[in-house]
């Protein structure tokens, strides 16, 4: 029964499929893509979220008096909506219940947070809720810390110096187990973006297009633990170049890589925007590609808290997710890009130059080689966190030697990627969550299938496992 049918009615059908569409379970699941429209419309301009969350709570609490399909529209012929209505509320108080269900099922535990982040665009749903009032929408006072690396955020979270933070999609999954640091439960319950980096080169390597002509290079990325690493090493490897041996692969912080290419430090870098914008702005290097090409809707950064936190402060942590959705739900939207490019440029942010901003977030840019390309999708948005995205990483952590000894890799995944808290907090902001937290995907031409990581880690030549 969808949210937005009326229990109260008779003609509508409690026992019948999750939308209350169809007869039956079966006709629904023929016609689900259909229906995912359905749904997709009726929450972006058919109700409100109060009308949403109403309905809901009539539909739990109709079901718990009367759980018999039958007996409840027979009731409903016989006295009408409104006396049943009636009736409920002299026993139970839908009016409160409501009003509870709204505020996230209770208070805040705790209401001033800091919640850490390095100065990058992939961080820009984090960044925009603190200027443009998403956290404080549902209650919270969120200090926005400005951090120099990911080692630091690391630390600074685990010892609770930080509520959350923004990291790397890799991190929540190397802390949980133990690689680089003593194990910890970590969650990553939403991706801050997709696409959104570049590998880019110094202007005089502007000849030296072919991988196959970079050894000797010294390559830069901003974590060992970084998708930025993992996609640069897949990238050489591809190329016949072993990133271990080849070429020098180095841990630099973003804000510090663009004055290491200006040094002749570097050779180049696999980073985050707007640090490959900043290089052509600056005229120091030039972006040899968009990791976008590499793998197209590869995720980069995520929202990321220990398990202790999701636990001991549930409606503090729901109230910080949706507000960090609803910060990424209106970053989907081009239209709001040149906006939140102003909101997050400032010193306080990432410290960069408005124009800077707006040409990686409009996807409109310099290349550095005399050219104006638009490519929309440079970098984009989607908090959904595919588990299967947590298992392609951990076969990357194994594959150069990260991880030891043999590994559940559905298990970690799922512990870490939490894609069921995520999914129902992008329906109530018009987003439509899958119906799996599973997904095949391509990198670089080669089929990735989430139910076999061992025959896709054996399937490389160039490995270090």
């Amino acid at each position: 029964m969808s949210l937005f049918q009326d229990p109260f009615d008779a003609k509508t059908r409690l026992d019948a499929c999750p939308c209350g569409q169809h007869h039956s379970l079966s006709a629904h699941n023929a016609d689900v893509a259909e229906w995912q429209r359905q749904t997709q419309l009726r929450l972006t301009t058919a109700a409100d979220e109060e009308k949403r969350l109403t309905s809901a709570v009539d539909q739990a609490v109709i079901r718990a008096l009367i759980p018999n399909d039958v007996t409840r529209r027979r009731v409903l012929h016989a006295v009408g909506a409104g006396t049943l209505l009636s009736a409920v509320e002299q026993f139970f108080p839908l009016a409160t219940a409501r009003e509870v269900f709204a505020q996230d099922k209770g208070p805040l535990e705790k209401k001033d947070l800091k919640v850490g982040f390095i100065a990058i665009t992939c961080a820009t749903p984090i960044i925009m809720a603190h200027p443009m009032g998403f956290y404080s929408k549902h209650g919270l006072n969120v200090e926005v810390v400005k951090t120099a690396g990911w080692a630091v955020i690391r630390d600074k979270t685990i010892n609770k110096e930080y509520d959350a933070a923004h990291m790397l999609s890799p991190m929540p999954l190397a802390i949980t187990t133990g690689s680089g640091s003593n194990p910890i439960p970590y969650t990553m319950p939403a991706v801050e973006n997709i696409n959104g980096q570049a590998i880019t080169l110094a202007m005089k390597h502007k000849d030296k297009r072919d991988p196959k002509q970079w050894k000797g290079f010294k390559l830069a990325v901003p974590f060992d633990y970084s998708m930025h690493n993992y996609l640069l090493r897949y990238y050489l490897a591809e190329h016949g170049i072993d990133p271990d041996t080849d070429v020098q692969i180095r841990s630099v912080p973003p804000p510090e890589m663009v004055a290491n290419l200006r040094a002749d430090n570097i050779d180049g870098f696999l980073a985050p925007d707007p640090v490959n914008q900043r290089a052509v702005y600056d005229g120091v290097g030039f972006i040899h590609l968009l990791t976008k090409e590499i793998w197209d809707g590869h995720p980069c950064c995520a929202f990321a808290a220990s398990q202790e936190f999701v636990s001991s402060q549930p409606n503090t942590y729901r109230a910080l997710l949706r507000a960090i959705i609803e910060a990424t739900a209106y970053a989907t939207k081009a239209e709001n890009r040149k906006q939140i490019a102003e909101a997050i440029a400032p010193a306080a942010y990432l410290n960069q130059p408005v124009t800077v901003v707006e040409q990686v977030l409009t996807g409109t840019f310099a290349d550095g080689l005399g050219n104006v390309k638009k490519v929309p999708d440079r970098i984009d948005f989607a908090p959904f966190p595919w588990q299967s995205f947590g298992i392609w990483i951990l076969t990357q952590m194994k594959r150069w030697g990260q991880l030891k000894g043999d590994v559940d890799y559905q298990k970690v995944a799922e512990q870490v990627f939490l894609a069921t808290d995520t999914a129902k907090l992008m329906q109530d902001v018009g987003l439509t969550p899958p119906s799996s937290p599973y997904k095949t995907f391509s990198v670089m031409g080669k089929p990735f299938d989430p139910s076999k990581p061992t025959d896709y880690i054996n399937s490389f030549k160039i490995k270090r496992a």
